[in-house]
C-alpha cells in the first residue's frame, strides 16, 4: 500500500491511485474508514457519496428505529425459544461494537453523543406467546450477555415499566415481559458523521455529489472507479487497490457491475416502513423503553412491531411501526427505475421462484401498502390502548434492500440479515442486507480485515482485537468479563 500524509481535506489532492475507495456515505463505509485509520493509519482514503450530506439514508436517525440491535429484544432473532444461537451471535456482535465506540470515545476520536440509555422490552399479549416469552427468558437468562433481563406476568410490574402498553387494557388479557436496563438508543446519522470527521482529519479525502456508476478490475490488479459529479453532470475515473462497497440499496448493482462472482444469482426484494411519531410530550414522558412484541402472521422479520422511546438532537419522541410500503426505488433518494436495473438472465428466476414460494408476504405487503390511516391507529392502539390520534403523525423511514439467494433445487430464499461479500482476490469487498447491520458494524467489517488483508494479522489485526476483545467470543465470554466490560463501556460512553 502506498502511503500519503494527514492533510486538511479542504486541501487534500486526487492521488494517482488511492488504497482505498469507500463508496457511500453511510455507518458501514464510515466505521470501515475509522477502523482503517486505527489499524493503517499511511493508507490513502477517498469516499464517494451520491447525496449532498452523510447519512442521508439507513442511517439518518429517522429512517431507521435506533436500536441498538443486540438480541434482547428482537423476537424475529430467536423464532425458536429453546436455540438462542442468533440472538447470543447478534448479542456479541453488539458488544463488540459498544467496545470499538467506547475505545474511540476515550482515544478523544469521538464523544458520545450518539448513544443514548433505553431500556429494552419484549411485551406480548395471549397464552401462546406468553408461553413462547416464558421459555425465551428460561433459555436466555444462563448466558452472560442477557443475565441481566428480567422477567413478569405481573400486570402492575409491566405497567411500572411500559405504563402506556397497560393503560386501559383488559386485566384479565394474558401478557408477559421481559426487560434489560443497559439497553440504548442510537442515532447513527451522529455516529456516522463523527466517524467521517474522524478520517477527515486524518486526511481522507471525502466528496459528496458524486456517484459511482461502473468498476472495472485492470489486468494489474487495480481498480478504475467511474465516478460522476451529480451536480456538474461530468464524470471521471480514479483508480483504487481495494474496493468497498457501502452503497446500502445500491451496493448489489455496483458489485453485479464488478463481475463479482459470489452475487451471481443474487437478487434485491425493496421493503420500505413507515412509522407514526409522536413528540407529545406529556406522552412521550410516560414511556422509557423500547417495546418489541410478535410481528403478525405472515409479516416480515423486520415488520416486528415496536412502541420505541427515541432520543434525536437532544430531543425525545416516541416512534410507533413499522409499516411496510414498497417502492422499486432501493434508496429513499433512489429512482423507480432502480430494482430492474438489477434484475438479469442469471437471478430472475431466483427472484419468480422466491415470490411464489412466499406469497403470504406478498399478501402482507399488499394489505399494508394499502392500509388505511384507521387501520394503523388500530394497530398502535392494540399495542398501546390509549393512543389518541391527534398526538400522532406519520413519517417515511429508509428503504431496505432484502437479499434474494439461490437455494436448493433453483429456489430463491429471502435472506434477512446483514451479509459481507467479497471477491475472489479479495480486492473489494461490499455489504448487503439490512438489520442488524448497523449495531454491529465494527463486528462484520473486521471480518474485511480478515477475508482482504490477512497480511496484516490473523483471525484479525491486533489493533482491533485491543479495541474490540469481544470479536469471536460468542460462546467462550463468561460472567465475570462481560461484567467488567459492560460496567467499563457503560462508563465510557456515558451510559452508566
Amino acid at each position: 500500500m502506498t502511503t500519503t500524509p494527514a492533510e486538511d481535506p479542504e486541501r487534500a489532492v486526487p492521488q494517482d491511485i488511492y488504497d482505498v475507495v469507500l463508496i457511500g456515505g453511510g455507518i458501514m463505509s464510515a466505521t470501515l474508514g475509522a477502523m482503517i485509520r486505527k489499524v493503517c493509519p499511511q493508507w490513502s482514503i477517498v469516499l464517494f457519496e451520491r447525496l449532498d450530506q452523510f447519512a442521508a439514508e439507513s442511517s439518518h436517525p429517522w429512517n431507521n428505529a435506533g436500536t441498538g440491535h443486540s438480541g434482547l429484544c428482537e423476537l424475529n432473532y430467536m423464532p425458536d425459544p429453546r436455540d438462542p444461537a442468533t440472538a447470543e451471535r447478534i448479542g456479541a456482535a453488539f458488544h463488540a461494537s459498544r467496545q470499538f465506540w467506547a475505545r474511540l470515545v476515550t482515544d478523544g476520536d469521538i464523544d458520545s453523543a450518539f448513544i443514548t440509555p433505553v431500556p429494552h422490552m419484549d411485551f406480548v399479549i395471549g397464552e401462546r406467546d406468553v408461553a413462547y416469552l416464558r421459555r425465551r427468558y428460561r433459555t436466555l437468562r444462563s448466558i452472560p450477555l442477557f443475565e441481566a433481563m428480567r422477567y413478569t406476568e405481573d400486570p402492575a410490574v409491566i405497567a411500572e415499566w411500559a405504563p402506556l402498553v397497560m393503560a386501559g387494557r383488559d386485566p384479565a388479557e394474558p401478557v408477559a415481559a421481559t426487560r434489560y436496563e443497559a439497553g440504548t438508543d442510537i442515532d447513527f446519522g451522529a455516529l456516522t458523521t463523527a466517524l467521517i470527521a474522524t478520517m477527515t482529519a486524518a486526511g481522507a479525502r471525502v466528496e459528496l455529489g458524486h456517484e459511482v456508476t461502473a468498476l472495472r478490475r485492470g489486468a494489474d490488479g487495480i481498480w478504475t472507479v467511474e465516478v460522476r459529479d451529480r451536480k456538474a453532470a461530468r464524470g471521471r475515473t480514479v483508480r483504487s487497490r481495494f474496493v468497498f462497497v457501502g452503497a446500502g440499496g445500491y451496493a448489489l448493482r455496483l458489485l453485479q457491475k464488478a463481475g463479482i462472482d459470489q452475487t451471481r444469482g443474487y437478487g434485491v426484494l425493496p421493503f420500505g416502513a413507515q412509522f407514526l411519531r409522536t413528540d407529545n410530550p406529556e406522552v412521550v414522558a410516560r414511556h422509557a423503553d423500547k417495546v418489541y412484541s410478535q410481528a403478525a402472521l405472515g409479516a416480515p422479520p423486520m415488520s416486528v412491531p415496536h412502541l420505541d422511546k427515541r432520543v434525536v438532537d437532544g430531543r425525545e419522541s416516541l416512534l410507533f411501526g413499522p409499516y411496510a410500503t414498497f417502492s422499486t426505488r432501493l434508496l429513499k433518494y433512489g429512482r423507480r427505475t432502480d430494482l430492474f436495473t438489477t434484475v438479469n438472465a442469471n437471478n430472475i428466476g431466483t427472484l419468480l421462484s422466491a415470490i411464489l414460494h412466499n406469497l403470504p408476504l406478498v399478501w402482507y405487503l399488499l394489505t399494508q401498502v394499502v392500509a388505511t390511516r384507521r387501520r394503523k391507529l388500530a394497530q398502535l392502539r392494540h399495542f398501546y390502548p390509549g393512543a389518541q390520534p391527534r398526538d400522532w403523525y406519520p413519517v417515511e423511514a429508509g428503504q431496505r434492500a432484502q437479499i434474494v439467494k439461490p437455494g436448493s433445487g433453483r429456489r430463491g430464499d429471502i435472506a434477512f440479515g446483514t451479509e459481507l461479500v467479497t471477491g475472489a482476490d479479495g480486492t473489494i469487498a461490499g455489504l448487503l442486507g439490512a438489520s442488524p447491520g448497523a449495531s454491529t458494524a465494527p463486528a462484520i467489517l473486521a471480518d474485511v480485515f480478515t477475508r482482504c488483508f490477512p497480511e496484516l494479522g490473523t483471525p484479525w489485526p491486533t489493533t482491533l482485537l485491543e479495541m474490540m476483545p469481544a470479536l469471536g467470543t460468542v460462546e467462550g465470554m463468561n460472567h465475570a468479563e462481560v461484567q467488567t466490560s459492560l460496567l467499563r463501556t457503560a462508563h465510557d460512553l456515558d451510559l452508566s
